[in-house]
């Protein structure tokens, strides 16, 4: 009989992928004997080597290409071949992988991964509706519309808001974080934005600029209950936006791990983290993002699976508290573990 397997699963057809493959190479390196297997955009799994991975060296400017045949031909397909007692490290980020639907599919076979489980993925997702529970749960969130359609019905919403706020911010309802984000601070940027929106075919969330200062919290499960890592502190240069380059490619930001703000403002907002992951349900992990402002800390959203990138603000929020990605991948694993053992009593 063959041991238990620990399979990362990373790529997929998200706008995100990319990310998702340097998540995979940093989680790949702190785990002996990984199975990594790569969701190709059209869908087919590849099985790939730890090393090959660890070669590609550019994977946000550069698409993974996996060198062996396709161990199947769908995720579906590919998931009837792993083992009872195997474990599923989820790397993906965005579409499928982070909605709900794969989470959904794993929790039908009884099958052990990590990360939050189907409802509370899909909730959190689904940025209006992670607005309403979190706000539900006492936490403040900034005022929101959803708008979508015809180019013309897109730009008659945004100007309206426009008009009213004075300056917006504009992101798929549910979608990854760092695309798809437009910045609406002027009247001649509306054409280019509403075209974009009304392009995508999908919902947009349209919430009021905040000013403050953006933190971003992880929270990390322990057998004492989900705790708040330390705040991290997001710095824009002037005009630029927190979207992918600024994220992955280090474009016109700065990032600050701990946040340099007062420490009353960095406990409420790792307050309002935990507050979020536990009033969406979530388990494993998160990452929530807020804006501490004059008024005291905003809402914007939870990520249930956040970056675990070489750069990502998870591991550095972790050595921060003296912890190793590799033992914090073992933590995962082993709650996700502990949730199949529990679903199945």
């Amino acid at each position: 009989m063959s041991s238990p397997s620990v399979i990362v699963l990373f790529g997929g057809a998200s706008s995100e992928r990319r990310v998702s493959v340097a998540s995979a190479r940093n989680v790949v390196a702190a785990i002996d004997g990984p199975r990594p297997w790569f969701v190709t955009s059209e869908g087919r799994v590849h099985e790939v080597d730890a090393t090959e991975l660890s070669a590609h060296t550019r994977p946000f400017e550069e698409d993974f290409v996996p060198r062996r045949a396709p161990l199947a031909t769908s995720l579906h397909a590919a998931l009837d071949l792993v083992g009872g007692d195997d474990v599923l490290f989820l790397a993906f980020h965005g579409g499928e992988g982070e909605n709900g639907v794969i989470q959904a599919e794993l929790e039908a076979r009884g099958l052990a991964f990590t990360g939050s489980g189907s409802k509370a993925s899909a909730a959190a997702f689904d940025k209006a509706r992670a607005k309403e529970i979190v706000s539900a749960a006492g936490v403040r969130v900034a005022p929101a519309a959803i708008v979508s359609g015809s180019e013309s019905v897109v730009t008659t919403a945004l100007s309206a808001l426009l008009a009213e706020h004075g300056r917006v911010v504009v992101k798929p309802v549910a979608d990854g974080s760092s695309t798809g984000l437009h910045h609406l601070a002027a009247a001649a940027q509306l054409d280019e934005v509403a075209a974009a929106v009304s392009a995508s075919g999908v919902p947009y969330l349209v919430e009021p600029f905040v000013t403050g200062t953006e933190l971003t919290i992880g929270v990390v499960d322990s057998d004492e209950g989900p705790i708040a890592l330390c705040a991290s502190e997001v710095r824009l240069d002037p005009g630029r936006a927190f979207d992918f380059q600024g994220k992955y490619l280090g474009r016109g930001t700065q990032e600050l791990t701990p946040a340099e703000v007062a420490p009353e403002i960095a406990t409420e907002a790792r307050r309002v983290a935990v507050a979020a992951h536990r009033a969406l349900g979530c388990e494993g992990y998160t990452r929530t993002d807020v804006i501490a402002g004059t008024h005291g800390i905003t809402f914007l959203e939870t990520n249930t699976l956040p970056g675990l990138t070489s750069a990502s603000f998870i591991p550095q929020q972790l050595a921060h508290a003296g912890r190793s990605l590799r033992d914090f991948v073992a933590d995962q694993l082993a709650h996700g573990r502990a949730r199949r053992a529990r679903l199945a009593r």
